[in-house]
């Protein structure tokens, strides 16, 4: 619900707020003073396009700003929290405050803010779709396409419908998901056959390698070591040689660390701290014996593994050097894909059962669809003849009693996700006419009549938040006037109702009444936007009547009128 519209520099209107609220809202105004001006309002903050001459002479920029109520978790608040913005929650109600601007330069640049919050302008038509129906002489219908009229008819037609049509569309969806999985099956079915025979073989050559995750790098140091055993036996045995001589009678470390032990244990009973340094000498001598030790286990080895196995590795390595040529980039590569693989396989090889299954599924699901979408045709037939019987019905009391609406349902040819069948709301102006699209077989003022009639009956199972009337009486007057403001009221019971209207029999059955008041004192005219009660709005209504809002007769009329509304 519009709570307040706030508007600056917009057309004749200099600064303006509109006190909006919930019921009917009528808008009234002399001609020329802006009341259309409202709407463009309205449109701006809905994501209408900018037009750079709706902005005022002079000013900077055009400005409105709109002030909706509504729920605080709904998905409204939630998509304008997707854009960055958010909403002010109102106490304890449930409910929360959204705050939608636009403004406009004289360039006819535009900026849009949702929830206090820069936003693409498409964020404010993804929103207005939500929460606002636009009427007017030029936007007749939200009904336009064949699709919207299909989706009204399924709402009126109620929930026990609605969930006919849900196990309908689970039921199309995995027929059709079937289908095209069982046309990929079959029609790959060759090049799946080479594929499984491919990986098969590929994955029974690695299978037969066995490579190991890092053996590829311990070859190649094994391989290193191997090609040069002998420059290690040389470094080995001299280093050996110098540590304990086996093979000369020259001096080595450990007779040298012998030597130097000795002649600091004799000296050391005078000085404890020479005493330590040969127990640091004898420690050596235990190291560097060691270290002799494993270099002739060392050498030992190199004589062992040199013989036998620097050939094998040399093969084991081109093996596997071949494995990553053929598949992948590295052995890592190759094991991933033996452990992907055999999934894959799997899966392919299991086709043929695969397309028997599926192929009875597929077939079971079709037959399924066509029963469920032909329960959905009996049941859109029977529901548009009481939409046609009560849109109908609605037309006599608005002043069009030889008019009829025709709810047509026909087969498409095809199923979809909502069945086979396409809807399309008719008018038959008059007996014998031909029933035509919307749009096409009625003039302004009737059209206007037919698209009240219509919403107040979707109003009951399809209500919209807000409903905005631009001269919906147009080409109407005396009793049809009446009861278009009578079936005005009624939607305004479940709906918020604005209504820019001239006429007082209109107007009348509003409980909240603004008029646009035209200024002309200046060098530019200027309008603003009151709210009318008591004897202003009696005056207001009488101008509306008799275009003269002292008339003593004029105003007895109009206190009549509201009397009737009202009552």
């Amino acid at each position: 619900m519009i709570e307040e519209i706030s508007i600056r520099d917009l057309g004749v209107i200099a600064e303006a707020a509109l006190p909006l609220g919930p019921g009917f809202t009528a808008i009234t105004g002399e001609t020329g003073a802006g009341k259309t001006m409202v709407v463009t309002a309205l449109g701006l903050l809905l994501g209408a396009r900018s037009d750079s001459g709706t902005v005022r002479i002079g000013a900077s920029q055009s400005w409105v700003e709109g002030r909706w109520r509504v729920p605080a978790g709904g998905e409204i608040t939630e998509r304008v929290r997707d854009s960055g913005g958010d909403v002010d929650p109102i106490g304890e109600s449930g409910d929360a405050e959204l705050v939608l601007s636009r403004s406009v330069s004289p360039e006819g640049r535009s900026r849009a803010y949702a929830g206090g919050r820069s936003a693409p302008v498409a964020v404010l038509s993804e929103l207005g779709e939500r929460l606002v129906v636009v009427h007017g002489q030029s936007e007749q219908i939200r009904l336009k396409s064949a699709t919207a009229q299909r989706e009204a008819l399924d709402r009126f037609a109620g929930a026990e419908f609605q969930a006919s049509v849900a196990e309908y569309q689970a039921v199309w969806r995995r027929w059709k998901d079937g289908a095209a999985e069982l046309e990929t099956l079959t029609g790959d079915r060759d090049r799946r056959v080479r594929e499984a025979e491919e990986l098969r073989a590929a994955l029974d050559e690695i299978e037969a390698a066995a490579p190991q995750p890092g053996e590829d790098v311990e070859l190649d140091e094994r391989i290193e070591r191997l090609e040069n055993v002998e420059t290690l036996r040389v470094a080995a045995a001299e280093a050996r040689e110098q540590l304990s001589a086996e093979e000369s009678d020259g001096p080595d470390a450990l007779s040298l660390l012998d030597g130097a032990r000795r002649a600091l244990e004799g000296a050391g009973r005078h000085d404890a701290e020479l005493g330590a340094l040969a127990g640091a000498l004898q420690a050596a001598q235990y190291q560097v014996t060691d270290a002799a030790a494993q270099l002739s286990s060392y050498l030992a080895g190199l004589d062992v593994e040199g013989s036998h196995d620097l050939e094998l590795l040399q093969e084991r390595k081109a093996l596997l050097a071949s494995l990553v040529r053929k598949h992948g980039t590295s052995l890592d590569d190759v094991i991933e894909r033996l452990q992907t693989g055999s999934a894959r396989l799997f899966e392919l090889d299991g086709d043929a059962e695969r397309i028997e299954a599926l192929s009875a599924q597929v077939a079971a699901d079709a037959e399924a669809a066509e029963a469920l979408a032909a329960a959905l045709t009996k049941a859109r037939v029977a529901a548009g003849e009481k939409l046609a019987a009560s849109v109908t019905q609605e037309l006599a009391a608005l002043a069009m009693p030889d008019a009829r609406i025709v709810v047509e349902v026909s087969d498409r040819g095809e199923l979809g996700a909502s069945g086979r069948d396409q809807v399309a709301i008719l008018l038959q102006p008059h007996p014998g006419s031909e029933p035509r699209p919307l749009g096409r077989g009625a003039s302004g003022g009737e059209l206007s009549r037919v698209m009240l009639a219509i919403e107040v009956v979707l109003a009951g199972t399809d209500p919209v938040p807000t409903f905005v009337f631009d001269e919906v009486d147009a080409g109407v007057g005396g009793a049809a006037a009446i009861e278009i403001g009578r079936r005005l009221a009624q939607l305004a019971e479940r709906s918020q109702v604005l209504v820019v209207t001239h006429l007082a029999q209109v107007a009348a059955f509003a409980n909240n009444h603004l008029t646009v008041v035209k200024d002309t004192g200046g060098a530019v005219t200027e309008s603003s936007v009151r709210q009318l009660e008591g004897a202003e709005r009696e005056a207001e209504m009488a101008r509306l009547l008799s275009g003269l809002a002292d008339s003593e007769s004029g105003v007895a009329h109009a206190r009549e009128l509201l009397e009737l509304a009202q009552g």
